[in-house]
């Protein structure tokens, strides 16, 4: 193989793409989207709302209603006094937002309470109310059964548990697994629709040469071999300078919320605001734990590795294919596996351990996505991570040799595209 060659057609590839419209584009949006998506979930998290609700509390019982109140005075009101036929008035005045009936029953027989309401407040309104009302009335029953305080502190008791990881080196980090669990999915499902989309990319190409027949001048001094190797390299580099930019972005992005949030409060406020206090006052999805080297590491990885793989076959579908319509029938053998590895990594998200994601993990065709799923979750043995790379780097060689078979006959073929009979001739060849 002549590499300079290789060189040329994978500068050529990469140039002529990145200077493409749709890839500026796309380079350029995925970021702007990235930043308001970031603005206005900053925005949001800050934002205090000014609406109240009032229900008012029709007592019965003459125990429930002074706790309610004493708990939240701007969300209960007591309405004892007012009859039942007025408070559905006032709710459909709009005077007041709804109200409760508190009757003996509710405590000694533990009949369901009933708010009639006017509909607003949200999920999140109704189950503050539902809290609360469980809360209180577990507290009367057990004041009602004479039970001591210490017994009703244990009652109302509700234990916490904080997690910490040990390492194998006898050290305690921060369990963060919530976190790197979602971590894990991501970086699965960008390698997923990575390898997708690039492919697709590669495919597409190869197609648009074969009909412009500037692929018969381009073969006349490159061996298909060079060229395949070459354009694939193009696209991947492409790849790579996108999602990088992609990232940077994300990252600086996540480094600087704090500080833009601190900026957003003391203008909302008129007040200083320091980067600490912002930072308490974020969501926890604008935060971000340490994410370690290693892992990082290993997405290029699993990444360049699943590329390479998948992409030698996403060009020999372009060369056997005469129209990108026909790539659809032809690609089902190698889209199969990406999209059984999506289901897997649904698995994976919920069971990282378990003997399915292990096996499926270590399989080359659904290692890349899988993988690196398992890495960011949780340990994973060096020998299992060596393993799975060194079957993947085996599994590329041969997909390559058999996709430049395929490669060297189908574009120079023309008509019609090639049946799975027609490929597994060129493969005997």
């Amino acid at each position: 193989m002549n590499w300079k060659q290789i060189r040329l057609v994978m500068g050529r590839e990469y140039i002529t793409r990145v200077k493409s419209k749709g890839f500026i584009a796309a380079t350029l949006l995925v970021p702007l989207g990235i930043v308001a998506v970031y603005g206005i979930g900053i925005f949001i998290a800050l934002w205090e709302s000014d609406v109240s609700y009032e229900i008012a509390i029709h007592d019965r019982t003459e125990v429930m209603v002074d706790s309610l109140v004493a708990l939240d005075p701007e969300l209960y009101t007591d309405f004892s006094d007012t009859p039942v036929d007025s408070l559905r008035t006032f709710v459909q005045s709009g005077a007041i937002n709804g109200f409760i009936v508190i009757e003996e029953e509710n405590i000694t027989e533990n009949r369901p309470l009933e708010m009639i309401y006017d509909g607003s407040g949200g999920l999140t309104f109704l189950s503050s109310v539902r809290d609360d009302m469980r809360d209180l009335f577990r507290e009367e029953r057990l004041r009602r059964a004479e039970v001591s305080e210490e017994i009703q502190q244990i009652f109302t008791t509700r234990i916490g548990l904080d997690s910490r990881i040990l390492t194998e080196e006898g050290e305690e980090k921060q369990d963060d697994t919530a976190f790197f669990s979602i971590i894990g999915l991501a970086m699965g499902g960008i390698i997923i629709f990575s390898i997708v989309g690039y492919g697709g990319y590669l495919t597409r190409g190869v197609i648009e040469e074969k009909t412009n027949r500037i692929i018969e001048v381009i073969a006349s001094s490159v061996k298909p071999i060079e060229l395949l190797i070459g354009k694939m390299l193009g696209v991947g580099s492409l790849a790579i300078t996108q999602i990088g930019i992609w990232l940077v972005t994300l990252l600086v992005l996540m480094a600087s919320a704090a500080p833009i949030a601190a900026l957003v409060i003391g203008m909302m406020e008129d007040r200083t605001v320091t980067t600490e206090m912002a930072q308490q006052e974020l969501p926890s999805f604008m935060m971000i734990p340490e994410i370690e080297a290693s892992l990082v590491i290993y997405f290029v990885l699993f990444f360049v590795t699943g590329y390479f793989l998948y992409s030698s076959l996403f060009a020999a579908i372009g060369a056997a294919a005469d129209s990108e319509t026909d790539t659809q029938q032809l690609a089902l053998p190698i889209t199969a596996p990406i999209m059984i590895s999506y289901f897997i990594l649904l698995q994976a998200f919920q069971n990282p351990d378990g003997m399915l994601t292990v096996v499926s993990s270590m399989v080359p065709f659904f290692a890349p996505i899988i993988m690196i799923t398992r890495l960011a979750i949780g340990e994973v043995p060096f020998w299992q991570i060596a393993l799975t790379l060194s079957l993947m780097v085996l599994t590329f060689y041969g997909t390559m040799l058999l996709s430049a078979k395929i490669y060297k006959v189908g574009i120079l073929s023309y008509g019609s595209s090639a049946k799975f009979k027609d490929i597994w001739r060129w493969l005997r060849q």
